[in-house]
């Protein structure tokens, strides 16, 4: 029998020791769906259009959750002027300045068939950021191929909503990726600086669901303005966290020495 010449074993080794956190990636995924379609099926709530703050200023009714949008079109106008590097971050910039309009078409006339435009862009923005991320910190291969198979998976989710009226897979889109992201930026190193602006992103992403959830009691408590509408400013500025990343971000030098 013909010995195994040690440095293919190391090879082996190595390769192996490099695809565990994606492979990782691949059983949370796949586990996480199984545990989805276990659940009972998610409606929507009808509730969830009625707004705390729904007055109409100069003839445009839930003014305030309108206009609270305009920033999410600066931020993404700016991302898709400055940082076009590859698919995945043009969709995201894409993305979220897509979400300015179709999340003021939904605050114009609230209802599930507007709805539908507003979470579409976000969905894809969740899906985008999870393939960059896999891309930059798991596999570059890897990400790039799958961006857009979670491309069609958030399209997919919002049609399944749709058609069914179950949100599961498209909570699953949305939660999954404020998961697992964080979980793969705390334990795999980063290819750039910046990793702080990913944190302060999460940060006010959570801040900004907080928000939404206290919609009337913010409202109640402050009188001038929802908790709704501070939730799409939060929201905006957690999306202007990731636009300072990509503006700031620099290589860093253990990469750099591997690139050489």
């Amino acid at each position: 029998m013909p010995a195994i010449p040690i440095a293919s074993l190391v090879a082996a080794a190595a390769s192996a020791k490099q695809n565990r956190p994606l492979l990782a990636v691949f059983c949370l995924m796949a586990g996480s769906l199984l545990v989805l379609f276990l659940l009972p099926p998610i409606p929507q709530d009808q509730a969830y259009h009625d707004f705390a703050d729904a007055r109409t200023i100069l003839g445009i009714p839930n003014f305030w959750n309108v206009i609270s949008n305009i920033p999410f079109a600066a931020v993404g106008a700016a991302g898709l002027a400055q940082c076009r590097r590859d698919a995945a971050t043009t969709v995201i910039f894409g993305s979220i300045f897509l979400v300015a309009f179709g999340s003021s078409y939904y605050h114009l006339w609230p209802s599930d068939e507007t709805l539908f435009w507003d979470r579409l862009p976000m969905a894809l923005a969740f899906m985008a950021v999870f393939a960059g991320t896999i891309e930059e910190r798991v596999s570059a291969k890897a990400g790039a191929v799958l961006l857009w198979p979670l491309l069609a998976i958030a399209l997919i989710s919002l049609l399944v909503w749709r058609w069914s009226g179950d949100l599961r897979l498209y909570g699953w889109v949305q939660f999954f990726t404020l998961v697992t992201v964080p979980l793969i930026f705390l334990l795999l190193p980063p290819k750039y600086t910046g990793t702080r602006y990913w944190i302060a992103a999460a940060a006010l992403y959570l801040l900004a669901k907080l928000l939404e959830y206290f919609d009337a009691a913010v409202y109640s408590f402050l009188h001038v303005v929802s908790g709704h509408t501070l939730k799409h400013l939060a929201a905006a500025a957690a999306c202007w966290a990731i636009l300072r990343y990509f503006q700031t971000r620099q290589l860093i030098a253990y990469e750099k020495i591997r690139a050489m």
